[in-house]
């Protein structure tokens, strides 16, 4: 046996998760589930040389199962658990011991040190400060859910379709994660495959989720003001607002001034978009003001009524234009940003716009002249962030060779695009008016920055808020409200009941199939085996694959396709199913055993 502790950090949702258990063989099952749950970019470990006699060694692991991961190997002394214990107590936004960490010196240490390799690995690799109490970290989260090993996962083609290519061919959703994919934020999208490969087992969670969509699904007024007023938040929301969690450090002489305009444009692209979802919320707060369910409710009082949000959106007002919005397209982005402060806070930085705003017109200037010159009307002077702007100009309105005064010549589908030596001169002059617009515009907004830091607990709150609304409202719901009426319906939770269902059908192929044969089913403890047995393509491979599938979504706190289900909390799903079955080519494979454990009632 060998103890395994895991830190997983995402940068994206500023989240840190912890795990830590116990391994009693040398196939790591439990470590394997974990990697293909959190996907990682780069995966830390110790050297090789250290892992005990017999095992493979999560090293080894990593080189076999996670060829194309980046591994990083740190020194031993990295994994400092004294100094994992400091950085979660410093560093979390919730204190420890509500994590459960009372006693992390002695009984955690292993998950407390791979922390303090992370963190120390993050900020000298990005070249970050992580704010203190901004981080959302979970412990042992992963092993508070149910559990399905990364084998099953392809098996039930949860993320993705196991015949990829039919996929492709036909355009059907051909997995769950693909069935629910209407999210509208990368964050939602992210807890949506999170919850597929680690449902709930938590009731009182579940059934908050459950009550949510009933009152989503009763109360169409709700319904459709809740997906507009997340419509009005932008889509990046919950990784900008994550962006406030880490600062960098401070930069010396010989890093390029390139760098810095780039740090400060991103800067000041998160306060805008900032702006942005905090003018968002009165609307929300409107929709929600009336909401009955627990779930929504608590997400009024604690983030509409939140006076912090109010008091920040005043202080942004105080620095940033009223009329600045995000943007998403290149050149009115750039603007937006270089206009981002209010006139008169700061001289230079007034300058600097007027020198954009005179470059900017001379280009313009510029594409009317070679209209009228090179009778080409059809011209047009396009923008993208890396070469700024450019002639476009139809191939239909070239008569003969295009004039010596363009270069760099590109065909572009019907058009050609092109520069010439004036443009490119206005468009260093530009690029460097912004530049200094930027880091100007950092400047003044430094004790802004500070400011908005004091409270980045409440902004990850928020961030997570929005994923779960994102989840339920715009993929739970608006699945539901896509298929006829009663087709989807509630499940039933019990301690200690069976697990029945009445006219249960597979979620994914009954959108592929007109005419699907539903199924039923019960296993209580006295009965807790099926055989199935039938001739090839008779089913059997769908009817278990749909048992599985519809526990999953259940414990995710979704509705499902049955009549009528009811069901324990299952801990685990194992499966070894002939992955050759094919629907579409009429082709399966005989041997297909799967099972579930239930906690508590039967195995």
């Amino acid at each position: 046996m060998e103890g395994v502790g895991v830190a997983a950090f995402d940068l994206r949702s500023a989240s840190l998760h912890l795990s830590q258990y116990i391994e009693t063989s040398s196939s790591y099952q439990n470590t394997k589930t974990l990697l293909n749950f959190y996907d990682p970019m780069v995966i830390i470990v110790t050297p090789t040389k250290l892992a005990p006699d017999g095992m493979v060694g999560v090293s080894e692991l990593v080189d076999r199962f996670c060829s194309s991961t980046t591994k990083v190997i740190m020194a031993r002394g990295c994994f400092d658990d004294t100094r994992g214990a400091v950085l979660v107590k410093s560093l979390a936004a919730k204190e420890p011991s509500a994590l459960g960490l009372d006693t992390y010196y002695k009984q955690y240490y292993l998950c407390l040190a791979a922390a303090a390799a992370t963190i120390k690995w993050i900020e000298v690799e990005k070249g970050v400060i992580i704010t203190n109490h901004s981080l959302s970290v979970t412990f042992n989260g992963s092993f508070d859910h149910m559990n399905i090993d990364a084998t099953s996962v392809q098996n039930l083609e949860i993320i993705e379709p196991t015949h990829s290519s039919l996929w492709g061919t036909n355009n059907k959703k051909r997995s769950l994660f693909h069935m629910l994919k209407t999210t509208r934020t990368v964050g939602g999208t992210r807890l949506l495959r999170a919850n597929l490969l680690q449902p709930l087992k938590d009731i009182e969670t579940i059934n908050a989720r459950l009550d949510c969509l009933d009152e989503l699904m009763s109360n169409e007024q709700l319904f459709f003001g809740l997906s507009q007023a997340l419509r009005k938040f932008p889509k990046e929301t919950d990784k900008v607002l994550c962006h406030f969690c880490f600062k960098q450090k401070k930069v010396t002489n010989g890093v390029l001034a390139i760098d810095n305009s780039r740090k400060s444009q991103i800067l000041i692209s998160s306060i805008i978009l900032l702006k942005t979802a905090l003018d968002a919320l009165p609307l929300l707060s409107k929709v929600l003001k009336d909401a009955s369910c627990f779930l929504l409710k608590n997400v009024y009082k604690s983030i509409c009524e939140n006076e912090k949000f109010a008091s920040m959106r005043k202080r942004i007002g105080e620095v940033i234009d009223g009329d600045v919005l995000h943007a998403r397209v290149p050149f009115v982005a750039r603007t937006q940003q270089c206009f981002a402060v209010k006139a008169g806070i700061d001289g230079l930085l007034d300058i600097a716009r007027r020198s954009f705003c005179d470059t900017s017109e001379a280009i313009h200037n510029l594409a009317n002249k070679y209209r009228e010159d090179f009778k080409l009307p059809n011209l047009k002077m396009p923008y993208n962030s890396r070469q700024g702007f450019y002639f476009s100009i139809p191939h239909k309105d070239i008569q003969g060779k295009l004039p010596s005064k363009f270069i760099q010549v590109i065909k572009h589908g019907n058009n050609i695009h092109c520069s010439s030596l004036e443009l490119a001169s206005l468009n260093v002059r530009n690029k460097s008016s912004a530049k200094e617009c930027y880091i100007r515009t950092e400047f003044c907004l430094e004790a802004l920055m500070d400011a908005i830091r004091e409270d980045v607990s409440a902004l990850t709150f928020l961030a997570e808020v929005l994923c779960l609304l994102d989840m339920i409202v715009n993929s739970f719901a608006h699945t539901i409200s896509t298929k006829p009426v009663d087709k989807y319906t509630r499940p039933q939770f019990t301690y200690d009941g069976p697990l029945a269902m009445d006219s249960g059908r597979h979620p994914i192929l009954e959108s592929i199939h007109n005419e699907f044969i539903a199924n039923n089913i019960f296993l209580s403890e006295a009965s807790n085996m099926v055989i199935v047995t039938g001739p090839n393509m008779s089913g059997k491979s769908t009817f278990l694959q749909q048992v599985c599938l519809v526990v999953i979504l259940a414990q995710i706190g979704c509705y499902v396709p049955a009549r009528f289900a009811t069901l324990g909390v299952v801990d685990r799903i194992f499966t070894r199913m002939g992955t050759m079955d094919s629907v579409e080519s009429n082709s399966s494979t005989s041997e297909v055993p799967c099972n579930w454990q239930v906690s508590d009632t039967w195995n």
